[in-house]
């Protein structure tokens, strides 16, 4: 219950212009899922780095390299369905910070690890704690921001992906060249203390429950949200509340279009560099800045698919024209002659799957009940990641079956496209 001061306070700031708290939530989040995405991506500079293949025990060993590119997305995996629960049963802010410690102690263990087996372990911890995070930042979305703020607010927090995955490769072989691939476990450890300082004493799990939301923000946030996430509301165990999504039609066409989401671009995130030095012949100096482009457009995509949302209100249409603007990119990027052109397309592919990443989440935020929508993201989330963590080697199998020819490989992906169109389309006929 708030204190008497914290009452007279904000009604007192009632006559004054709205404070804006929820937007260094938004930019608290961001910080919070680029160090996440940095932590993920430093193994998969350090396989390319021999002093740590032979320190491991691994060089030459391609089956055992594939085993730890796959711990951690396969404890994510399972992380996001059967932890993510911890965000609606302790709060998002607490459980949030209880990963974070996860991905600080994973990190610092990396780097004394002196073992195969102990760096798998510390790939299977991270694994869970980021399992844990991922679902919490629409959590805290949906308590944050009135629906027609979401597709914006989302966008930003996307958008640290997308900066994390253009910096990593750059970041971590200066790191790794300059102070050895030890270093680069530890400076993750530390950039870790910076998200776990601002979710502890800077993030409430509600507006109401921070003393610098005034009455007037706090109106502004509260006026379009239903009753159940208001102040007062009745409280649901997360299990009633889970039994409303579950058997929403609406939310597994959600978790389908998010399957497809997670194919192409995993596949594409996969494959790109194979494709373009095996088929349309770049060398690895000529493919430098063409490692950043696709995770540069996706940013990109992602900051104006989040103002169209919001602009529009039409999230299922974003949706659906970000799958058919990628199906349209990887088809041209193949057919193409030209190869600079092939490679500025198939990285348009990936730019445009993030251009319905926030109505994706808005859509989800919008369907699901407040006490349960962590455990929906996580479901959603979870699910997502297993398939996609399966389309690079779907691609592979299509590359074989059609004689070593990529094209059949990335046609695959538009085939996976013409059936997120699909799911898009049947929600935009529930008018979401």
């Amino acid at each position: 219950m708030q204190s008497s001061p914290d009452v007279i306070s904000r009604f007192s700031a009632a006559a004054a212009t709205p404070t804006r708290v929820r937007f260094s939530l938004i930019a608290i989040l961001l910080v919070t899922i680029f160090v996440a995405y940095l932590d993920r991506a430093n193994i998969s500079v350090l396989v390319a780095n021999d002093e740590f293949l032979q320190e491991m025990g691994i060089a030459g060993r391609p089956a055992s390299i594939g085993l730890l590119l796959s711990a951690f997305l396969f404890t994510y995996g399972i992380s996001n369905v059967v932890l993510s629960p911890l965000g609606d049963f302790l709060g998002p802010r607490k459980a949030m910070c209880i990963s974070v410690v996860l991905w600080i102690i994973a990190m610092t263990m990396g780097g004394i690890a002196t073992t195969f087996a102990a760096m798998m372990a510390t790939r299977v911890l991270l694994g869970a704690g980021e399992g844990i995070h991922y679902p919490l930042q629409s959590v805290f979305v949906k308590k944050w921001f009135p629906p027609a703020e979401r597709g914006r607010a989302n966008s930003v927090w996307l958008t640290g992906q997308s900066l994390a995955s253009a910096a990593a490769v750059p970041f971590f072989a200066f790191t790794i060249l300059t102070f050895g691939w030890r270093s680069s476990f530890f400076i993750c450890a530390g950039l870790g203390l910076i998200p776990l300082y601002l979710l502890w004493f800077h993030v409430t799990d509600t507006p109401r429950q921070n003393p610098k939301v005034n009455e007037l923000e706090l109106r502004h946030i509260e006026v379009e949200l239903p009753d159940e996430t208001k102040a007062g509301a009745a409280r649901e165990s997360i299990w009633q509340s889970a039994k409303t999504f579950i058997g929403s039609y609406e939310y597994w066409l959600i978790v389908i279009y998010d399957i497809c989401h997670s194919m192409v671009f995993w596949g594409l995130a996969s494959w790109i560099p194979s494709y373009l030095k095996a088929a349309r012949g770049f060398s690895w100096q000529q493919m430098g800045w063409i490692a950043s482009l696709p995770f540069i457009l996706e940013m990109i995509a992602k900051v104006a698919g989040g103002l169209l949302a919001d602009r529009w209100g039409k999230n299922a249409l974003i949706c659906f024209i970000s799958m058919l603007g990628s199906a349209l990119s990887i088809y041209f990027g193949v057919t193409v002659e030209n190869a600079y052109l092939a490679a500025l397309l198939i990285s348009m592919g990936v730019g445009m799957i993030g251009l319905g990443s926030p109505s994706m989440w808005a859509v989800t935020q919008r369907i699901v009940p407040r006490a349960s929508i962590g455990t929906a993201s996580g479901l959603l989330n979870g699910t997502a990641t297993w398939f996609g963590s399966l389309s690079p080697t779907i691609i592979g199998i299509c590359i074989a079956l059609s004689g070593g020819s990529y094209a059949g490989g990335l046609y695959s992906l538009v085939a996976t496209t013409v059936i997120g169109m699909l799911t898009a389309l049947l929600l935009m006929q529930r008018k979401l």
